[in-house]
């Protein structure tokens, strides 16, 4: 399975994009899991 990276802006980008919008339909959109989003949202 491929290990994508992202970059400290990418994730800020994703983060201000999925603001007002339910954790399932952002991660969905972005292609990433639940679990990742809220680490991200954590740091």
């Amino acid at each position: 399975m491929k290990k994508g990276r992202r970059s400290t802006e990418q994730i800020i980008r994703i983060l201000r994009a999925s603001e007002g919008m339910k954790v399932e339909e952002a991660c969905r959109e972005h292609g990433m899991s639940t679990q990742t989003y809220h680490r991200w949202k954590e740091k």
